[in-house]
């Protein structure tokens, strides 16, 4: 069976969280919720949500949905909000203790949250939040941004796409480190928006694969609409000797390692990169 994700929309109803200058928490909530819930259905993900639309819910039905429908991890999207306004912005996870697969998860969404513009506050404990307490799987509250902080609202308004990526990369990345998922973003066409031909293409011509023709197999140690984070890990790759380059061939930014004539040479590269701690998957070339 897939892995199982629920996507928890803060507050709504006539509950509208946080308020500040008429906007209201229930609102980028519920926006966010279902843009990163897409990303990973997009991604083989079985999702489901405690709300698509304006209604309430109490954190305990929320959590009794969850428990009932068996999902494997239950992510809750809110807005921070501060006593005085402007005075702090950021972004930061909560979890019910510091331990497991949901730290690392809520470690990951504040990194790759950070790379937006945000200020990473942290992960904190909050084992008294009945959504992380009452929940049977692991759970994450993630805070993106304080509602009345102008500067927050502006990277959530100008960045909502990166950020709605940013968390879900940030999941399915920790999911495949810890071998519960893999890599299904390729070949999937619900995933791959606006094709961009079939050409063996890629940003930079720094390494000896760039420009060769289309290989049999090659080893794909990521998938990125973000250029900055597929950059950041062909980086990554390169500096540890192995010859990573970006396709961009298919409207997805995939980092990928080598021109293997015979699947088992690609097998030899995969295992090499997966004892380096890299979550990998062996592609054939179109």
């Amino acid at each position: 069976m897939p892995y199982s994700i629920m996507m928890d929309a803060g507050h709504g109803g006539r509950d509208p969280g946080a308020v500040y200058n008429g906007r209201q928490e229930k609102d980028d909530t519920l926006r966010l919720a279902l843009a990163v819930g897409e990303i990973l259905q997009n991604r083989g993900i079985d999702v489901e949500y405690t709300r698509t639309t304006d209604v309430y819910e109490t954190p305990y039905e929320k959590a009794m949905e969850a428990n009932q429908a068996g999902v494997d991890l239950f992510i809750s999207i809110h807005r921070n909000s501060f006593p005085t306004d402007n005075e702090v912005s950021g972004v930061e996870s909560l979890v019910y203790d510091l331990s497991g697969l949901k730290l690392e998860i809520a470690e990951a969404i504040d990194e790759e949250l950070a790379t937006v513009g945000f200020v990473d506050l942290g992960v904190k404990a909050r084992p008294n939040l009945v959504v992380l307490k009452r929940t049977k799987m692991p759970a994450v509250l993630v805070e993106a941004g304080f509602i009345n902080s102008d500067t927050d609202n502006m990277l959530f308004d100008q960045n909502f796409d990166d950020i709605a990526l940013a968390i879900a990369e940030a999941i399915l990345d920790t999911l495949q480190r810890n071998g519960l998922v893999e890599d299904s973003s390729q070949g999937t066409p619900e995933a791959e928006a606006g094709g961009m031909g079939n050409q063996n293409t890629a940003y930079e011509n720094d390494n000896e694969f760039e420009n060769q023709t289309v290989p049999d197999y090659r080893v794909q140690a990521g998938a990125f609409r973000n250029r900055s984070y597929a950059e950041r890990l062909r980086n990554e790759l390169l500096e540890q000797d192995f010859p990573a380059y970006i396709d961009d061939s298919d409207g997805y930014l995939r980092v990928q390692v080598g021109n293997f004539g015979t699947l088992d040479e690609a097998a030899d590269m995969e295992q090499r990169l997966k004892r380096a701690g890299y979550a990998t998957v062996i592609v054939a070339a179109p």
